[in-house]
């Protein structure tokens, strides 16, 4: 079946959900924090809506990102799991600026065609094989739009790695944004995460969190 999709839901776990970094991706630039500079998309229209959003797949911290000084980046379990609660954030973007988005996280050059409609079919399509953010999900729709995010197509175990500093802090930051959470609350929801759990970050989270501000950035 053939899709003409003009306008998605990206719907982002990691940080991204700090609305300001998530607009370099859009406009380019540097966040904060961060090492990489971001060209943006080839349209740089701003998102025309956000919303929180409830993933039902486990968040994980793995692999070494030159972006974040070494430190592990977020990553969803390729399964669905019903138990699982990972906060996240959805923007409303075009179906163009997903595909450059894809494209940014993927550090790839040239043309890279998403076949909307047999992701929305599946469910789920590998477009980057081996790709750190190569596999596609689909996880439903809203608004009679679908709901788009990326993670890996394995679950990188043998690459677990706590976060930098920089990188946690933005997540917070961007779920500070959006949600009414306390900062014991957002330590609960950290501590248990792989990657977090049992090292030297879990410790340390109370402070991380107090030291993000809770203003919009």
């Amino acid at each position: 079946m053939e899709y003409e999709i003009d306008k998605v839901w990206y719907a982002c776990y990691g940080s991204n959900i700090q609305e300001k970094r998530f607009l370099c991706y859009i406009q380019g630039g540097t966040p904060a924090g961060a090492l990489t500079n971001y060209k943006g998309c080839t349209d740089t229209a701003a998102p025309k809506e956000n919303h929180p959003i409830t993933i039902n797949r486990d968040l994980y911290f793995a692999k070494e990102s030159p972006a974040w000084s070494g430190g592990g980046i977020g990553f969803l379990k390729p399964g669905h799991n019903e138990e699982a609660v990972t906060l996240g954030r959805q923007y409303l973007i075009g179906s163009d600026q997903f595909t450059d988005l894809v494209k940014q996280e993927l550090k790839m050059e040239g043309e890279l065609a998403i076949e909307f409609g047999e992701l929305i079919e599946k469910g789920s399509v590998i477009c980057s094989p081996g790709g750190r953010y190569g596999k596609l999900i689909c996880l439903g729709h809203r608004d009679e739009k679908p709901i788009f995010s990326f993670t890996s197509e394995h679950y990188l175990e043998d690459e677990i790695n706590p976060p930098d500093k920089a990188y946690l802090s933005t997540i917070i930051s961007g779920l500070k944004e959006i949600y009414d959470l306390d900062n014991q609350e957002l330590v609960e929801y950290f501590r248990s995460k792989t990657g977090i759990k049992n090292t030297p970050m879990e410790s340390s989270l109370a402070e991380i969190v107090e030291n993000v501000s809770s203003k919009r950035l």
